[in-house]
């Protein structure tokens, strides 16, 4: 097979960018998801600076966690039952008002990490009512063969992103303070807001449920109903609260780097690196059909690349593991997207897709608590190393277990 050949073979299919509704969608997440990853590092080192402790960074998850269990599941369920471009035009303003009053608490020198904990929580609130609606108007957009292709190029727009915002953050936060890095966050985020309001109407099909906890219950009982569905979910929560170190990265930037934000910004950046590439080269991610078993692969291998970080010293060494460990997460996460989206009937979809935000949002979070409270109890490496060691060995076990789960074929 000829070089040109076999690379076009895995580089990632485009081909869903030419339905002009999921091309809006996408170039409005590729606005949010810089901006969104500027304000993650800002607040990070806000909370760091007033504070001086890696569990007050960590309790960042818990402000983000609360309501996007609370509203992300209650979100999924109106999804189900309205317009889907409605309730994300309606969450996105929630979520940009929210980045305004952040940027309105840096610009008078309010310095109380109690309201910055509080404005986070309000901005959480309104991604958790977006992304639900989003991951459920992907299928009424697309045929079902493109949805993979889609789920990818998601993942890359959201990895680059996260290369991009953490550098820009630092590069801000050195020259111009954290009301220049908010004030960047609300100007990138109006463009995420311009996109939704261009697309089209997307009414609910199927049997409409009245949302409120009995349709959120259906949603649940549904996916434990479904081992298949419910061991995806499993193996992304062990991968991020067990391995995710990123609450550690201002300690270690302070402690390991001589507090430069150029390597906060190296560290925040570097997982988002290797998922770049790993999206980039996705083509072959579809073609794989025991999907169980390739997802519990690649979050051991996610789990060891984190606990490789945590080892080394010099700095391109630990951004090169995290980055291994990326492009682990982000095959990862076309896998469960793939899977969630075609299992589940359009009447469904909103609650299972707020199911799925709550595991993979609020699983960082969760993430955060454990590495911030582990470091303090014992020591930054050993809340590192020793989480990216369990993961691998969590994943391992428990997904190997379910036989289910384990000869899932996609076909």
């Amino acid at each position: 097979m000829a070089i040109g050949e076999l690379v076009k073979r895995h580089l990632v299919d485009t081909a869903p960018l030419s339905v002009p509704a999921y091309r809006r969608l996408w170039m409005g997440q590729a606005f949010s998801h810089v901006g969104v990853a500027v304000t993650v590092v800002a607040v990070s080192q806000q909370v760091w600076e007033l504070t001086g402790s890696s569990l007050w960074v960590g309790l960042l998850g818990l402000a983000n966690l609360v309501p996007l269990v609370v509203f992300g599941l209650w979100g999924g369920a109106v999804a189900d039952a309205m317009d889907r471009r409605k309730l994300l035009i309606t969450g996105s303003f929630v979520a940009w008002g929210g980045t305004l009053l952040i940027l309105l608490q840096a610009l008078i020198g309010l310095n109380n990490v109690y309201v910055l904990l509080a404005l986070v929580a309000v901005s959480a609130t309104g991604f958790a009512v977006t992304s639900p609606a989003r991951g459920a108007i992907i299928p009424r957009v697309l045929e079902p063969e493109l949805v993979p292709a889609a789920n990818a190029l998601n993942s890359l727009v959201f990895s680059l992103g996260a290369v991009a915002g953490p550098m820009i953050g630092s590069v801000v936060l050195a020259g111009g303070g954290f009301a220049a890095a908010y004030a960047v966050d609300a100007v990138l985020f109006a463009g995420g807001l311009y996109a939704a309001l261009r697309l089209p109407p997307v009414p609910p099909l199927g049997q409409v449920r009245r949302p409120g906890a009995r349709a959120v219950f259906e949603g649940l009982r549904f996916i434990a109903g479904s081992p298949v569905l419910l061991m995806s979910f499993v193996v992304d929560i062990i991968a991020m609260v067990f391995a995710l170190p990123r609450a550690l990265f201002p300690q270690a930037a302070a402690e390991q780097f001589g507090g430069s934000l150029i390597a906060l910004g190296w560290l925040t950046s570097a997982m988002a690196i290797g998922s770049v590439l790993g999206a980039l080269f996705s083509g072959w991610v579809g073609r794989i059909k025991r999907q169980g078993l390739a997802l519990v692969v690649v979050i051991a291998v996610w789990g060891l690349a984190v606990a490789a970080a945590g080892l080394v010293g010099p700095l391109w060494l630990v951004v090169a593991f995290m980055a291994v460990g990326g492009a682990a997460d982000v095959v990862s996460s076309v896998w469960r997207q793939s899977i969630l989206q075609l299992y589940a009937p359009d009447e469904m979809r909103g609650r299972l897709q707020g199911v799925f935000m709550v595991v993979v949002a609020g699983g960082p979070r969760l993430g955060d608590i454990r590495a911030g409270a582990t470091a303090t109890a014992f020591g930054m490496t050993g809340a590192w190393v020793g989480g990216g060691l369990a993961c691998a060995v969590t994943v391992l076990v428990v997904g190997l277990s379910v036989a289910g789960f384990r000869k899932y074929r996609a076909d």
